[in-house]
């Protein structure tokens, strides 16, 4: 990959980051085991530990070049609109743990699936907005 790392790619590999910690999460807190768990456990691991070492190159690759003004303007008014998306979320999960209507397990794998929604969301809003500012 010896193209140009834009704003939009570096926001897109975030959704990566939220399916890994909703895998991560799901081998932590399971309560049951399968003999094909440790296939799945290896897979993730190694597809982890790949793409870490793929998106070092590449983030060091857009450390040198210039950066695009516009898209870092537009994706910081996407942070705020993902920051009054998670708050709201959080607020729900935490209401509905407090009155028993989930435990801590599921509570967590709402907090987990909040953030890989809120990793898509924020591409799509992301990609929306910056479209309209080219």
């Amino acid at each position: 990959m010896k193209s140009k790392v834009t704003v939009k790619e570096l926001v897109g590999t975030k959704m990566v980051y939220g399916l890994l910690l909703v895998f991560y999460y799901w081998m932590w807190a399971r309560q049951d085991w399968h003999d094909y768990y440790n296939q799945i456990q290896q897979g993730v691991i190694l597809f982890t530990i790949l793409f870490f070492a793929m998106r070092a190159a590449r983030l060091h690759r857009y450390g040198k070049q210039a950066k695009d003004e516009l898209a870092i303007q537009n994706l910081r008014r996407v942070d705020a609109i993902g920051l009054k998306i998670l708050v709201a979320a959080v607020i729900v999960i935490a209401f509905a743990s407090a009155v028993t209507f989930i435990d801590g397990r599921m509570a967590g794998y709402a907090l987990v699936g909040t953030v890989l929604a809120l990793t898509v969301i924020r591409y799509i809003l992301f990609c929306v907005v910056n479209g309209k500012a080219s």
